[in-house]
């Protein structure tokens, strides 16, 4: 599984931050990092509430 931020509508409220702070990270700038390129497969169901739960659906899923 792969995460993906469209940075257009990103407006790095950090909620994904809050679910997942261990994958999504947002710097000094607020911009939002992933911080990890694979995602390990314990942590799926958590990125996946963060992609249900962003208020501007800024992320999205993709295999």
């Amino acid at each position: 599984m792969e995460v993906r931020v469209d940075f257009d509508r990103c407006e790095a409220n950090g909620v994904c931050v809050g679910i997942a702070p261990d994958i999504f990270d947002l710097d000094d700038d607020d911009q939002l990092h992933i911080t990890t390129a694979v995602l390990p497969a314990d942590r799926e169901d958590d990125v996946r509430t963060a992609i249900a739960q962003c208020p501007r659906a800024a992320l999205s899923e993709h295999p």
